[in-house]
């Protein structure tokens, strides 16, 4: 059940803000989003928090430094996701260029899991003879694989935003916003803004040992393209700082300076670089990146991102757009046989989801956790087979339910059910014995249900309230579009009531309508929506400039309609 509520904000905020020059309509828009002041849209690179405040990434930069000096061989070990690829080439571009010899590893999802496992720590060592490992979005409940490493005097450099759990792996260092003690404002920085960070600090050691000055040191600007991708595409919260980071990664994309394998991602897609924007690396040049990690390799990915050559780019990205084409053919799938398997069942009764079948596939069921967390509006965890009588489950939540937080309680009240278990509060994941699946459902379900009351289950859809008709344009749409959108601050969607001149359905599931508001006509599509509007609706909608046969107008992406009262 979706129940549309508009966003309260201080009027007094928005009156002050269009004073400022603002347009009035995005002055109330940024004041329901609790900006005060223009300064907090800031999006110039002196405007993001300095690295000092980010605990030990000083002892981090020293590290790197004393073994760039000593000539040490770094490798660093990735996680498997667009954030994890993008942390590991923005740390190998960065510390190349900054002289190290460095070389990446990262494990196959399906053979080794998940971090820097005992397991890696000896595959690494075969293949890289490292003197030192960095990890990258990853690492913070590596517990064994840092023990591993010691055992080896291999010092490890941990470098990642996930939530610690109660014990800290024994790494020479810790990078980590979330770590106990850490004072650095943004606690949102994904993985890559961790390892973008560390580089930042790192640049900074090395000019004070006389290694370069302002004028020689290397350009890492210009791995903010990377930096954006995996930002966006990990779905942590835009905040000011993140904010920066985006759209100074946008701002070099839409210049034409982007590295190679992303332009090349852009491409494959259709999309143009010159109109990038958040929405395009979250589901456009992300998913494709991901897929590789999903369904085969992610050194795949971290190629496309390494490379210079344009095209060998060119031909990554073909592959990577194949594999994700077969992605969502898998996801499809599993996707129906999961709505298949709730027909006996009411969601409304359950206060979160869990679902098992032996015949999905491990590399998308996080996807398709989140397709029936938006369809249902519970947490959703789904569990596909990983080998030797074990499963293996993704997570994603609704707001008010921190996932992790909610395995830890289940884990704390039955510790033989879960093998081993981490994320954060929307996505997380775990792993157990198939055997203890009904258990754990139960037990999971115990827990949503003595956090969770029946307005949390609710689909509250938050709205910017009516739009004026006179804003219907390419003008204010192109206002909106300078905005960098994303999780916790969201674009804009205003509500109106519109009369239904026409609806049809497009590929069996899209509704095309054209819709008249005030005697204006507008063309407007509902995706993944096929069932009919009555004459008259109230619409929740988003303002988007659709490019057809070389003529750009202005159409309605419905969000939401009911009937008008």
């Amino acid at each position: 059940m979706t129940r549309l509520s508009a966003r309260p904000y201080a009027i007094r905020d928005a009156e002050y803000l269009a004073q400022q020059g603002m347009h009035p309509v995005i002055a109330c828009v940024m004041a329901a989003r609790g900006l005060q002041t223009p300064r907090e849209l800031a999006t110039e690179l002196d405007s993001l928090i300095k690295p000092e405040s980010l605990t030990h990434v000083d002892r981090a930069a020293k590290l790197l430094a004393d073994a760039i000096d000593a000539h040490r061989r770094m490798v660093i070990v990735a996680d498997y996701d667009c954030d994890g690829a993008t942390a590991c080439a923005v740390g190998v571009r960065g510390l190349r260029a900054m002289g190290a010899k460095v070389d990446y590893i990262v494990p196959n999802r399906f053979e080794y899991g998940y971090g820097l496992t005992p397991e890696i720590v000896a595959l690494a060592v075969q293949e890289k003879s490292p003197d030192i490992i960095i990890t990258v979005d990853n690492g913070i409940a590596s517990i064994d694989g840092v023990d591993e490493a010691n055992r080896r005097g291999i010092p490890v450099i941990v470098t990642d935003h996930h939530l610690p759990g109660a014990a800290l792996p024994a790494a020479a260092v810790i990078v980590n916003p979330n770590q106990p003690g850490c004072g650095f404002p943004s606690k949102h920085l994904a993985g890559v803004g961790v390892m973008f960070y560390t580089l930042l600090a790192l640049r900074a050691e090395l000019r004070q040992r006389g290694r370069f000055d302002s004028g020689s040191q290397p350009r890492l600007d210009h791995l903010l393209d990377l930096v954006a991708l995996g930002t966006v595409a990990d779905v942590v919260k835009l905040d000011s700082n993140n904010r920066i980071l985006v759209a100074q990664g946008l701002k070099r994309i839409r210049a034409g300076r982007a590295h190679p394998g992303i332009a090349a991602l852009f491409s494959v897609a259709g999309r143009e670089v010159r109109k990038a924007s958040a929405t395009d690396l979250g589901f456009t040049a992300g998913p494709r990146l991901n897929a590789a990690g999903r369904l085969a390799d992610m050194s795949l990915g971290i190629e496309c991102l390494l490379t210079d050559d344009n095209q060998r780019a060119w031909d990554i990205a073909h592959q990577l757009d194949a594999i994700n084409r077969e992605r969502r053919e898998i996801e499809a799938g599993i996707q129906e046989a999961a709505l298949a398997s709730l027909d006996n069942i009411d969601p409304t009764d359950k206060a979160a989801l869990t679902l098992f079948d032996n015949s999905w596939h491990q590399g998308v069921i996080g996807i398709v956790a989140s397709r029936l967390k938006e369809k249902f509006f519970r947490p959703t965890i789904t569990f596909a087979p990983a080998g030797d009588g074990m499963i293996r489950g993704s997570g994603r939540s609704i707001p008010g339910f921190h996932l992790r937080d909610a395995l830890d309680l289940v884990y704390k009240r039955h510790p033989q059910l879960i093998d081993k278990f981490g994320g954060h509060a929307m996505a997380a994941g775990l792993s157990l014995r198939e055997d203890n699946f009904a258990q754990f459902s139960a037990a999971f379900e115990q827990v949503a249900r003595e956090w969770l009351t029946a307005a949390d289950l609710e689909h509250v859809l938050e709205h910017d309230g009516s739009l004026p008709p006179a804003y219907y344009s390419l003008e204010f749409i192109s206002q909106l579009e300078q905005q960098v959108w994303g999780q916790g601050f969201p674009a804009p969607v205003f509500c109106d009531e519109f009369q239904v001149l026409s609806q049809r359905i497009l590929k069996d599931k899209h509704l095309k309508l054209q819709l008249q508001r005030d005697n204006r006509k507008f063309d407007a599509i509902w995706f993944n929506h096929a069932d009919g509007l009555p004459e008259r609706v109230v619409a929740a909608y988003k303002l988007d400039a659709n490019d057809y046969n070389g003529r750009t107008t202005v159409q309605l992406m419905v969000e939401f309609a009911e009937p008008a009262p």
